[in-house]
């Protein structure tokens, strides 16, 4: 009760402060520019150098536009093929979060995902410092493992437009689908850790991925992209922005299909009679809408819905063959009220009101003793969140972001097989958890060079609890192309609903209704560095300890124990000359098991290393991209193929891809993707091969 006393004692002045002046607002307001609430002092940072470190933005990402030029809300978007130099367009972009700059800020922009080519958000965090992703083919499920310095997607938290899209979901066919998403869709995506734990859950050990999405042009404009290519790919996506009055909107939709058949050594994972690939094809549709309603000066009003269809088949590392099915459909809805509180510029309130549906259905047979029988399983999740969130420039040197969420969960489920030994185990459960969080981080500047901040967050859980995580974080520039900065956050992640309750037909993982939650902290130290004019680096030391880690021992869902992660993390971007750009991202990832039958052990399916570069070139709308990844190889954890064992490695592989744009006319173009240039087919995790070399060939029309 003290904590919520001192968190209520920053809510109570705030919202004295807060509503009269809603209550009195004018014509004279709705006269003012809207703009962006700015801090009224800002500590001199590599931000404020012509090329900003403390983002540590990839080279590759940086727009060609100035965006010094003019505010965030209101960039120019100029196409680089006009020769008329009225054909100037004022495009609206979603805002970037305001953290603190004690750790770092990842960003990728649309030119980038524009230029990979990307067709999923997976696509897009690959090449971003610190994740390792072990995809199989072009759009397959990502079951096989998606982790952020060294810990699991369900350690981290993905928001859109800084809502939650995570549900109490947590083995692979319910966890975040990175494919649920239009890329057509996306302004950019945010990359954060440290504090933005207490801003948005206590479970992110790893990261938090926020993806921005576009929110309209002050005229009509139509993007289109249509591509096919090898493995039966055919990929469209379309998207229309404008506004109306003081409404924007944006529409976007992509259509997804892939067969991913293609030949795989002897001994691979889910290897057919006649040594293809089996059962990894995928179709997904996705749907996306937004409206901002511009009511005022000082008032805006977003909606965002998101609709995704998607079916496919499951490659899993078990044998004999996985012919299971999964069917996701998806739902997410989110309206969000922002106000200007004040003169506007040093205080602003977001209320977002948020609802998630995430429907799973595997399905498919299984053979026991020589006789084949069916499964099933369903898992339907339905999640509602609210949000109040206050950033407050109460001083000159000192800014407090407080608020409150709310989010209720329920889970449905369904689990039937025929299979003599497994009808025990056949159930329908109803289960339902809801948690409420305080948070509040407060950030001081205690001169123009030295930055602290303080963060806490009272979680209340109606199954685990109520429980405190705190952060602390500091950045000091010791010249103004130098900067040390360090970050302590602390975590607790519980159980999934269905970890808890709800047998695993796929697997055969039985539920664990007596887990612990994973508790533990994380922590980072680095430096951002100006080396000249046109590159810049930024370095981090990160490391994590968690205990009572969640796991399978003897097919059931175990607290196997502690977990300590440390490694290094490096992102470079350097401008060669005007239309010439580079980056380059390297992860050092140790995870080690510190007890149990496995103490000792990387943890299975995370690479020590992986490192990413790329060279870009662009004029006139033309555009040429190469792209390199290093894997070191990841331990194959556990296996049921004879004569492997969970201290394998994975081989260490190498990857080159190759993109370009050839510009028809200013509005077409034809666009190359030629991915896997050495051919080398490489294992990613478990016995799970990548294709060789795959191309894809598009056109693309922007209007």
């Amino acid at each position: 009760m003290k904590i919520c006393l001192f968190l209520l004692s920053f809510a109570v002045p705030s919202l004295l402060i807060a509503y009269p002046t809603l209550a009195v607002e004018t014509e004279k307001n709705q006269q003012h520019t809207h703009k962006l609430p700015q801090n009224l002092v800002e500590i001199p940072d590599l931000s404020e150098i012509e090329l900003p470190a403390t983002e540590a933005q990839l080279l590759t990402q940086e727009s060609e536009t100035d965006e010094s030029a003019t505010p965030a809300e209101t960039k120019p978007s100029i196409n680089e093929d006009s020769t008329n130099e009225g054909d100037i367009e004022i495009e609206v972009t979603g805002e970037k979060d305001t953290l603190p700059l004690s750790t770092p800020t990842y960003v990728i922009e649309k030119e980038e995902i524009e230029k990979q080519g990307s067709t999923s958000v997976a696509d897009i965090l690959k090449r971003m410092p610190g994740f390792a992703i072990n995809d199989v083919g072009p759009g397959a499920d990502i079951h096989t493992g998606t982790y952020y310095r060294g810990a699991s997607i369900n350690q981290s938290i993905f928001l859109i437009n800084g809502r939650p899209i995570n549900t109490n979901i947590n083995t692979y066919h319910g966890a975040t689908d990175l494919n649920s998403i239009p890329t057509e869709a996306i302004e950019r995506v945010e990359l954060y850790s440290g504090a933005a734990s207490i801003l948005y859950g206590s479970s992110s050990f790893g990261g938090v991925v926020n993806i921005i999405t576009k929110e309209g042009s002050s005229i009509p404009k139509l993007n289109a992209t249509a591509e096919f290519g090898s493995l039966s790919l055919n990929n469209q996506q379309a998207s229309y922005a404008g506004a109306f009055g003081s409404v924007r909107y944006n529409f976007s939709f992509e259509r997804f299909f892939t067969d991913n058949r293609y030949r795989v050594p002897e001994g691979a994972a889910n290897r057919d009679a006649d040594g293809y690939l089996f059962n990894a094809d995928t179709a997904t549709s996705t749907y996306f809408g937004n409206l901002v309603f511009d009511l005022n000066a000082k008032n805006t009003l977003s909606l965002d819905v998101t609709k995704l269809s998607s079916r496919r088949g499951l490659v899993y590392f078990g044998f004999p063959l996985q012919k299971d099915r999964l069917d996701h459909d998806g739902l997410n809805l989110g309206l969000s009220w922002k106000t200007l509180l004040g003169n506007g510029e040093n205080s602003v309130l977001t209320t977002t009101l948020g609802y998630n549906q995430d429907y799973f259905s595997t399905y498919g047979p299984t053979v026991f003793r020589g006789v084949e029988y069916y499964r099933t399983g369903v898992l339907d999740t339905q999640q509602l969140t609210a949000r109040i969130d206050h950033e407050w420039q109460l001083t000159p040197n000192n800014k407090l972001r407080w608020g409150l969420d709310l989010k209720n969960t329920d889970l449905n489920s369904e689990t039937d097989s025929t299979r003599p030994d497994r009808i025990a185990l056949n159930e329908i459960e109803d289960r339902n958890v809801f948690n409420t969080g305080l948070f509040a981080v407060n950030t001081w500047n205690i001169t123009n060079a030295f930055q602290l901040d303080f963060g806490l967050r009272q979680s209340f859980d109606s199954q685990f609890g109520n429980y405190l995580n705190p952060s602390a974080g500091l950045r000091y520039a010791v010249t103004p192309s130098l900067a040390v900065r360090g970050s302590w956050t602390g975590g607790q992640r519980n159980p999934g609903l269905d970890q808890l309750y709800v047998y695993d037909t796929v697997h055969g993982w039985l539920p664990n209704p007596d887990l612990e939650p994973e508790t533990g902290s994380s922590w980072t130290a680095g430096v951002d560095v100006n080396f000249s004019e046109n590159l810049i680096g930024q370095f981090t030391y990160f490391g994590s300890s968690l205990d009572n880690r969640l796991g399978i021992i003897n097919g059931r869902w175990e607290n196997i124990g502690l977990v300590d992660t440390n490694g290094f993390e490096a992102a470079l971007r350097w401008k060669i000359a005007s239309r010439w750009s580079t980056f380059v991202n390297y992860t050092y990832t140790d995870a080690q098991i510190k007890t149990g039958i496995e103490k000792g052990l990387q943890l299975g399916m995370i690479p020590y290393s992986v490192a990413q570069a790329g060279i870009s070139y662009a004029s006139g709308g033309w555009q040429a991209n190469l792209y390199t990844t290093y894997n070191s190889g990841a331990r194959r954890a556990f296996f049921t193929n004879p004569g492997n064992t969970t201290t394998d490695f994975v081989p260490s592989f190498f990857n080159l891809d190759f993109s370009a744009r050839v510009p028809i006319t200013q509005t077409l173009g034809i666009t190359v993707y030629l991915e896997n240039l050495l051919d080398e087919q490489y294992e990613r995790v478990n016995r799970t091969y990548s294709p060789g070399f795959t191309f894809r060939i598009g056109l693309t029309s922007n209007l």
